[in-house]
This record gives C-alpha cells, structure tokens and sequence, in this order.
C-alpha cells in the first residue's frame, strides 16, 4: 500500500523536474552564444567570401558579445568548406559564408556531392551580389569584347576560375556558348592564385567577381572589358554589358550569403539574420561594399531560401545548356 502512495508523491516531483529542463533549455537558447562563433570561409584568404566573412566576423563579435572567427576550409571549389557546415552541429557555433557555386551550382556538376544543397543547410541571410566581369590582363592585347571572341574563336586563348563548377568557370563556358569561341578552362584553388597569376600575366582572362580585382583595376594591371549581367554595374558604369558588347544570351549576377547546417533553431536564425543585415545596412558598410563593386541584399530567411531554390533551378540549366563539366 505504501508504493502507491510513494509514486503519487513522485509525480509532482517529476513534473517539477521536466518544468525546470525545460526552463534551463529555454535559458541555454536565450543565453546564445556562450562561447565563439565559426564563420567558414570555403575559399583561401583574399577571395571575396574571405573578405566578407571578416569584414562580418569584425562587427559580429561586439554585438554577439563572443569572438567571431574566421576558418578558411579551401578546397574542391568551395564543396570541401560547405560540406563542413553541412555536417556539422546544429547549435548556432558553425556558420557557412557561402557563395551561389557550391550552393546552386555543385549540384549540377558533381555526381556525387557528399551534401545536398537544397536541404542540408539553413538558410540566415543573404549578403551581397556583384556582377562579375570579363578582365584581361593589360599588357594581353585583348582590349575589346571583339577581341576576345576572334582569338577565342580560333583556340588561342585560355581563362582562369577559381575552381571547376566556379561561377567564373560556368560563365566562361556560357561565353564560349553565346560567342562560339573555344577558350580553354583553367581551375584555380579560388580566386586569389588566380587573380595573382592574372596580374602576373600566366593567365590572359578571367570572369570574376570586382572584389578581389578592385585594387588591381585601380593601379591599371589589369582591364575590365563587360560585365556579365543583364544592366551596367554601378562601380563601372562606363562598362558595357557582355549583350552590349554583342555576345547575347548572358545574365549572371551571382550572389553570396550566411547559412547554418540544417536545423538550426528558428531563435539563433533570427537574431543572426538581424545582426547581419543591421552591418549590412550600416553607412559604413555600405561604403566599403560599394568600393568593391558589390551591393547589399536585403531579404528574409524564407526569402532567402526562394532565392536558393529559384537559383539551383536556373545554374542547373545553364550547366546543362552550356555542356560544362568537372576539369
């Protein structure tokens, strides 16, 4: 008669005990983040995504109130660093600073990608677009459009990516399309050895986002020819389209954004979200992006992902449509 009576004296204490785990797992959420926070940069230092990961990781760090750093995982145009994110803890410690090649692109490309794009990750904010553009070396003899497509139409003529499955890499092979012109691909390990071997002189082109290029255009090492979307860039607008130079057919405006692995709790998505746009859309900010050739983008996570699932349909067809493959 007495084991009854136990239990009945137990149950409140049991409820007592769920009530204060669930109290405690609310006040862990709350308290987000105790300790640093990842931001993976899946290309090596001085590429685009590693100069907005610390341009983000410097403001991040006083308004999170913990260290935000930055881990350059390089490899396989970004898939081995986005594959990381991908697989790692759900618990708001572990951000992708991603780019649209390994997110809406890879898929297409690669057989066996060990992630799948369009559901192993979630999507925080999207961060900046910027057209990118068609540069030659200066001292190439390529100064025109025009010049591009007669020597690339008799096979003389090779362009630099950074990486097989790049953006760059893909608008290459949309060009050769568009322009019936035969440039050889060359893979780079993203985009800084490649803008140092375009500066060197190794690599007469390139299609490439301004950013890692900006200084180089300004000292006159290097020569802008087009931009590859649809409407003139801002930060050249003295710049003609690749249509309006006479190769119709191309619109590519890729874009970079922040993604956590997939099931990242709805609360960490949101204060991040809005941590990242308030820097984005700080004065100061806006500024530095704009002196890069790169412009803000302001959207929801659900907007976000449309985004996402609007761009892996869209890169899927023009990798098909262009016949690109894996070097």
């Amino acid at each position: 008669m007495k084991q009854p009576i136990r239990l009945r004296l137990a149950a409140p204490l049991l409820l007592a005990g769920f009530a204060l785990l669930a109290a405690g797992s609310g006040w862990c959420q709350d308290a987000w983040p105790s300790r640093p926070v990842t931001l993976v940069s899946p290309y090596p230092p001085g590429g685009t995504t590693d100069v907005l990961a610390r341009l983000l990781a410097q403001r991040l760090s006083p308004r999170l109130g913990q260290p935000v750093i930055v881990e350059n995982r390089a490899g396989a145009a970004g898939n081995l660093g986005t594959d990381y994110v991908a697989k790692a803890r759900p618990d708001g410690y572990t951000f992708l600073v991603g780019s649209s090649g390994p997110v809406v692109i890879a898929g297409a490309l690669y057989p066996k990608l060990p992630y799948k794009p369009g559901t192993d990750f979630t999507p925080v904010s999207p961060l900046a677009r910027a057209p990118f553009v068609l540069v030659v070396n200066a001292r190439s003899g390529l100064n025109t459009v025009a010049d591009v497509v007669a020597r690339g139409r008799e096979g003389k003529l090779d362009f630099g990516s950074a990486g097989s499955g790049s953006p760059q890499h893909i608008i290459g092979e949309m060009f050769n399309m568009a322009a019936g012109t035969k440039i050889q691909h060359i893979p780079y390990k993203g985009s800084a050895p490649l803008v140092n071997d375009l500066v060197g002189g190794q690599i007469p082109m390139a299609f490439d986002n301004p950013v890692p290029l900006m200084p180089h255009i300004k000292a006159g090492t290097v020569r802008v020819l087009a931009v590859t979307s649809a409407r003139r860039s801002p930060a050249f607008p003295d710049i003609p389209t690749l249509s309006e130079a006479g190769v119709r057919g191309i619109d590519a405006e890729p874009w970079y954004g922040m993604l956590g692995p997939a099931g990242l709790p709805p609360a960490i998505v949101a204060r991040m979200h809005s941590e990242v746009q308030a820097i984005l859309q700080s004065p100061e900010v806006r500024e530095r992006l704009s002196m890069l050739a790169a412009e803000p983008m302001a959207m929801s996570p659900a907007e976000f992902r449309q985004l996402i699932d609007a761009e892996i349909v869209k890169w899927t067809a023009a990798v098909k449509a262009s016949g690109a493959t894996v070097d």
